[in-house]
């Protein structure tokens, strides 16, 4: 289901995700916030990443996250200033603090990521929490790959996978412009 078939008629409550979308050179992208910090950043209008209720108003939060990850598509910022806050198991959640301890520019692979979190043969369990990862871009997901180097699994695509990380090594990037 897209957001142009659902009746956008909810009532808002605090608890409610207030989700934006915004156009980029890599596609449309939807920001949300909860409590003053990110939970979510997705690629497009697919539903299935989106919570089944939220409210479609545009904040100050998701204003400058949006400039924030356009900035970073425009190769002018490396890091990000923003309060994260995502939602999932207290394993997973580790995981995603691991991925954002990799580098701009450079990447690391599930062995890598799986032996920093204490779990050395747990490759296919990095995999799955980085499948599960809400904060695309900013929770850089796509810094990982396979042990050989080749790009793996990328909920947006490998296309996109390849951009963010051609971007990160300072080239032009050539989709979507």
């Amino acid at each position: 289901m897209h957001i142009e078939e659902m009746d956008m008629e909810v009532e808002w409550n605090e608890e409610m995700e207030r989700i934006w979308f915004y156009q980029t050179k890599v596609g449309e992208i939807g920001i949300g916030e909860k409590f003053g910090a990110i939970v979510r950043v997705t690629f497009g209008r697919d539903m299935g990443g989106l919570p089944e209720e939220f409210d479609m108003t545009e904040t100050p939060l998701l204003k400058l996250a949006a400039v924030e990850i356009q900035e970073y598509l425009d190769g002018k910022r490396k890091t990000f200033d923003l309060p994260l806050a995502p939602e999932g198991t207290p394993f997973q959640k580790q995981v995603w603090q691991e991925l954002r301890k990799i580098p701009y520019g450079q990447t690391a692979t599930y062995g890598e990521i799986a032996a920093a979190v204490g779990i050395p043969k747990g490759a296919r369990a990095i995999g799955r929490a980085n499948h599960e990862n809400p904060i695309a871009i900013l929770i850089p997901c796509h810094r990982v790959v396979g042990a050989n180097g080749k790009l793996t699994g990328y909920a947006a695509g490998i296309e996109i996978k390849k951009a963010l990380l051609t971007i990160e090594q300072g080239e032009q990037l050539k989709i979507r412009e």
